[in-house]
């Protein structure tokens, strides 16, 4: 078993097929040795779990666990896109993550760091990356978080 499905497993994750898009558009592109992977809400089992704000609906700590399963449709994605074979992996480039909060909510860093944390714990250093963490004032279906990634293959 490959270190990174350890990981996975040792989390007590399971990493879905990748979930349908929402809409008319790629979950996922590979340009290169780059891949994009499409904002992902947290869906699981095709059902939005965390809908409304972070801050007033959720607590900070519903709102890392809504990340967490933004996550896990982003690593369903990269999956995919490697064909299961994660030695493609050359390590993930950057997080966007957008936080459905109101004007005064100002921890959307504590948010996406439930994403993170999931990607350092998974992938080690090839799970390092930049961020951006964006409050929103609505998001798609009412969702709590989206995130995006951009992932380097070799």
């Amino acid at each position: 078993m490959h270190l990174f499905e350890e990981n996975i497993k040792n989390l007590g994750l399971n990493i879905p097929d990748l979930p349908k898009a929402l809409a008319n558009y790629a979950p996922y592109k590979i340009i290169g040795k780059t891949m994009y992977i499409s904002g992902q809400a947290p869906v699981q089992n095709g059902e939005v779990i965390y809908q409304g704000k972070v801050g007033s609906d959720f607590t900070i700590e519903e709102g890392v666990e809504a990340a967490k399963l933004c996550c896990t449709n982003i690593i369903a994605a990269l999956k995919k896109g490697v064909d299961g074979d994660w030695d493609k992996l050359d390590s993930f480039v950057k997080l966007t993550g957008y936080v459905n909060c109101n004007d005064d909510f100002k921890d959307q860093p504590k948010v996406i760091n439930g994403a993170s944390d999931m990607l350092v714990e998974i992938f080690g250093d090839k799970g390092r990356h930049t961020r951006a963490a964006v409050g929103s004032n609505a998001l798609p279906l009412g969702i709590a978080v989206e995130i995006d990634a951009i992932v380097q293959l070799k």
